[in-house]
């Protein structure tokens, strides 16, 4: 190596610094974005090491998902005060893309966990359990309206909570009350619902009171529900309970992790009357 060139390093030496493929290092000169310090007559490019600071600028912006058109632009035309706009520009994309990588795995981790408890399920169980106050919000009433208007709720819910971020499950539960269960369950449910954080502010907040409930579950095909909300009538009746204003329904398992309705599971959450 020429003397001249003793403090640079060459295409491969600099590819490796940056842990790229000197391919890169290539395409990046012949569309001007990034090129080396010097090139000699013979062609071969030589890199500073001041270069690596810039290397990685570049890389940064493009994990970033900045086009190379835009980055070039910038550094065609690099100031002090295009380095804090863009910079400060960049740190707000990047703290939305981390809320919502913290959503997506507080979601993951919710599913995760509520799959895993279903080993240690008997759908032919039912217990009595203390549950705490919750705080859900809740659709518009989906109770004896038309097909049409039900999938209108039911889009118009997803689009709040969605456009809110209070979604904290992939889970959207049904809310039932007393006087259709008692009839038969036929699909006229009262409510959607999904969880929110006690904190949050939203005008369709909806307390799931504290106290006692029935825990049921539903192996099978969900328009056969009906069996098992009698199943825990009757179990009520027995114990000498009377049922509370409202049930609460949601999947365990659907066809996210099952292929035929005949294995799915339902949770049935039917509240008891304090006043027994």
């Amino acid at each position: 190596m020429n003397n001249d060139y003793k403090k640079y390093f060459n295409t491969g030496e600099f590819s490796k610094l940056c842990h790229v493929k000197k391919q890169t290092l290539f395409h990046y000169d012949d569309i001007g974005i990034f090129s080396p310090e010097v090139k000699d007559s013979n062609g071969y490019r030589y890199y500073s090491y001041q270069q690596f600071e810039v290397f990685g600028v570049i890389s940064m912006l493009k994990e970033l998902k900045m086009p190379l058109k835009e980055i070039k632009a910038y550094l065609d035309n690099r100031t002090p005060d295009s380095f804090v706009e863009l910079f400060e520009n960049k740190l707000v994309e990047i703290d939305e893309e981390i809320k919502k990588l913290q959503r997506t795995r507080m979601l993951m981790e919710k599913k995760l966990s509520s799959i895993k408890k279903c080993t240690n399920i008997d759908p032919n169980k039912i217990t009595i359990e203390f549950m705490e106050e919750e705080t859900l919000v809740i659709s518009r009433s989906i109770e004896n309206v038309s097909h049409k208007d039900y999938l209108k709720t039911v889009s118009d819910h997803l689009d709040y909570c969605f456009t809110n971020s209070i979604n904290s499950d992939y889970s959207i539960g049904l809310i039932i009350n007393k006087e259709n269960i008692l009839a038969g369950v036929q699909y006229n449910y009262s409510y959607l619902y999904s969880r929110i954080n006690s904190a949050s502010e939203s005008s369709y907040k909806f307390i799931k009171p504290s106290g006692l409930y029935a825990i049921a579950y539903h192996l099978g095909d969900p328009e056969t529900l009906d069996e098992s909300y009698q199943r825990v009538v009757r179990y009520l009746e027995k114990s000498k309970l009377k049922m509370g204003e409202f049930a609460y329904e949601e999947f365990i398992l659907d066809e996210t992790t099952v292929k035929d309705k005949e294995n799915y599971l339902t949770q049935i959450i039917v509240e008891i009357d304090s006043n027994n």
